[in-house]
């Protein structure tokens, strides 16, 4: 096989694993902690591209230091409301929860058709993005690495890297491992586990509109393209082990870059369904994922 063709297509599957790590994020925090099992976790993804659209709109060549704190902020507020209007009431319930949120899904994309339109919404890059990295000579010579995918996957290492240091090494992350393990432990040492619920969501649901200024410089928004993640999320998740931040990581860099070949090789729709018979297979090897979290919750459950 060409090694152009290979390399790029691996750099392809790199940024597609540095969005699915971010989108998988916040779904592993939430599944962890609450046992939320949230189908509207893809629309988050969806608001933050919107929001950087019209941060792209209101602050013109720049926008890019507008909508990372716009559609941060954004989504986990919008997290936080659903969280307290909606999840609150439905913890121990998964099932419920997975109908309530997909309703709530249905409900967003129809809304952002009402204000955006049914078609996609383009984000153009900024200047300083809109270039590449080009390899010359050698087996790799006319390799492109275009500058705005680079610049996806050093958000992603960031966010990760500020995601590690904050569920292991600060007093949130202490608490978080704790209700992890036992929350009626953790509840009987002084932890609010309630408030700590609505945090975590907020947090996973403003990562994971982060993403979606990631995923606008890449491609045009709509109002199904959170649709498109939310299933490979809950497999990163799954393939990772519940709760695991780590094994979200390493299960999306591992479906990032099976999907990109299968896809360079076959079509997308193949892609997709071997895509799912290799996590069945690997579910049957191990169930628990890559690197399982203990977790008192998980193993009554």
């Amino acid at each position: 096989m060409d090694p152009v063709f290979i390399s790029g297509q691996l750099f392809t599957g790199l940024s597609v694993a540095s969005l699915l790590l971010l989108t998988a994020l916040g779904l592993a925090l939430s599944f962890g902690l609450m046992r939320v099992i949230n189908m509207a976790h893809g629309e988050f993804l969806m608001v933050g591209g919107y929001l950087t659209f019209l941060a792209a709109k209101l602050s013109g060549p720049g926008y890019l230091w507008l909508a990372f704190p716009l559609a941060f902020l954004g989504t986990a507020l919008l997290g936080a409301l659903l969280e307290t209007l909606v999840i609150r009431r439905l913890y121990g319930r998964p099932l419920d929860t997975l109908l309530a949120t997909w309703g709530i899904s249905l409900i967003l994309q129809q809304a952002a058709r009402q204000i955006f339109g049914s078609t996609g919404v383009p984000v153009t890059a900024p200047a300083w993005l809109s270039g590449a990295v080009t390899v010359h000579g050698g087996v790799l010579d006319g390799l492109n690495f275009p500058y705005v995918r680079l610049f996806v996957i050093v958000l992603a290492a960031l966010v990760l890297g500020v995601m590690w240091w904050l569920l292991g090494r600060s007093r949130l992350g202490m608490q978080v491992r704790a209700v992890n393990q036992n929350r009626e432990m953790a509840a009987a040492l002084g932890v609010n586990t309630r408030r700590l619920d609505l945090l975590v969501f907020s947090l996973g649901a403003g990562i994971a509109g982060v993403a979606g200024v990631g995923l606008a410089l890449l491609s045009p928004v709509n109002p199904t393209v959170g649709a498109a993640y939310i299933v490979n999320a809950f497999l990163v998740v799954v393939v990772g082990g519940v709760g695991s931040v780590l094994g979200a990581g390493v299960a999306a860099l591992l479906l990032g870059f099976l999907t990109a070949l299968a896809e360079g090789l076959t079509s997308s729709s193949l892609a997709q369904a071997i895509l799912l018979i290799v996590v069945v297979v690997f579910l049957q090897w191990k169930p628990r994922g890559l690197i399982p979290t203990r977790s008192r919750a998980l193993e009554d459950g």
